[in-house]
């Protein structure tokens, strides 16, 4: 189970979960797995930790989220392969959030290769910067259900976020290709068909758009927690 993958001597889980409860902007944190027992015996125990068992797919948990007349919103939600996630990035997230109904954090490429020349991440490139994501996203009520569905659409493609840039269009797609929009102009498109306003959230910190998804990412953040990189 990758939730419990041992990153610089204990479970990555435990990680994100301790920075989202250190961050004076989280009330409270639930865990969603398909193991939830297996998650509960590794993470901290905190009254405002609970589990639940998720669905199939990320976009299927999401739903069942929004269709739950007792989930607390709004909602922030990240990964548990965060393991670099700190409670200084998920206060900055949030501070940066405020009048979307769904916000997504990203790290700019100058910003994380400054720090880390050699790291490989997947990059989109748009006018004025190329991006990766930093597995952040806050959502603020159900209304976001129309870009849930959106994005289970092309989940299991490995190319979905130029997927969903072509459902904008092709002369859209043709301006994200020679870079003439910027990330915000496309999300500004891209909210205005489903009536909601997505915004991208910079983040300061390079270390938030580096996740444990590979081999080299784990070396990468072993070597960052025992200060060697």
């Amino acid at each position: 189970m990758k939730a419990l993958i041992a990153v610089a001597g204990e479970p990555m889980v435990r990680r994100p979960v301790r920075a989202l409860l250190a961050s004076e902007s989280i009330g409270s944190v639930v865990l969603l797995s398909q193991a939830p027992e297996r998650i509960a015996s590794v993470v901290p125990r905190d009254p405002r930790v609970t589990f639940r068992e998720s669905r199939g797919t990320i976009a299927e948990t999401m739903l069942a989220l929004c269709d739950d007349p007792t989930t607390q919103w709004p909602l922030v939600v990240t990964t548990a392969d965060h393991a670099l996630l700190d409670p200084a990035t998920v206060d900055e997230f949030l501070g940066n959030s405020d009048g979307a109904d769904l916000a997504l954090g990203v790290v700019e490429r100058g910003v994380l290769m400054k720090r880390f020349p050699e790291a490989q991440r997947t990059w989109l490139k748009f006018r004025g910067g190329a991006y990766t994501g930093a597995n952040l996203f806050a959502l603020r009520s159900p209304a976001v259900r129309p870009a849930i569905e959106l994005w289970r659409s092309v989940e299991h493609d490995r190319k979905k976020a130029w997927r969903i840039v072509s459902l904008l269009g092709p002369a859209v797609l043709l301006c994200v290709t020679l870079r003439l929009v910027s990330l915000t102009e496309v999300l500004a498109q891209l909210g205005g068909r489903m009536g909601l306003k997505i915004k991208p959230v910079e983040l300061s910190n390079p270390l938030a758009g580096v996740d444990v998804d590979k081999p080299a990412d784990h070396t990468l953040a072993e070597a960052i927690l025992a200060g060697r990189a």
